[in-house]
C-alpha cells in the first residue's frame, strides 16, 4: 500500500488562499479598530465640550440676573442703592481674616536674594550676626 502525502496540492492551494484572505482582511480590521478608538475619543471630547458650554451658559444666565449683579456689586465693589447709607469699616481684622480664609492658604513668600544679602550685611555691621558652623577664626 502506498502512503498518501500529507500535504496535497489542493491543501497547499487552500492554505495559500486562506492566508491571502487573512492578509487582505488584516488592514481593514486594523483601520476599523483605529477608527472606533478615534470615535470614542471624539465622543469623550464632545461630552467635555458640552459640559463646558452648559457651565458657560449657566454663568451667562447668572450674569444676566439683576439680583445677582446687585449682590455682587455690594459685596465686591461696595456699591449702595440710591438713598441708602452705606458704611465701610476700615481696619476690620475679622473681615480681613474671612477674606484670607476664603481665598485659601497662601504660601510663605520668600524674600528676594538682595534683601537677604542686605540683612546679612547689616547684621555683620552691627555685630548681631552669627558665625557659620565650621568657620575658622
Amino acid at each position: 500500500m502506498a502512503r498518501r502525502p500529507q500535504l496535497t496540492g489542493r491543501a497547499a492551494v487552500l492554505a495559500v488562499v486562506v492566508c491571502a484572505i487573512a492578509m487582505s482582511l488584516a488592514y481593514p480590521i486594523r483601520e476599523y479598530v483605529a477608527q472606533r478608538r478615534q470615535i470614542a475619543q471624539l465622543e469623550q471630547a464632545q461630552a467635555r465640550e458640552l459640559a463646558a458650554i452648559k457651565a458657560l451658559d449657566d454663568r451667562r444666565r447668572q450674569l444676566m440676573d439683576p439680583g445677582y449683579i446687585k449682590k455682587t456689586a455690594r459685596e465686591r465693589l461696595f456699591y449702595c442703592d440710591p438713598g441708602q447709607k452705606c458704611y465701610v469699616v476700615m481696619g476690620d481684622d475679622r473681615a480681613a481674616e474671612r477674606r484670607k480664609s476664603a481665598a485659601g492658604p497662601k504660601k510663605a513668600v520668600k524674600a528676594p536674594w538682595y534683601e537677604t544679602l542686605w540683612q546679612s550685611v547689616e547684621a555683620a555691621d552691627t555685630g548681631r550676626g552669627r558665625k557659620a558652623a565650621g568657620a575658622g577664626g
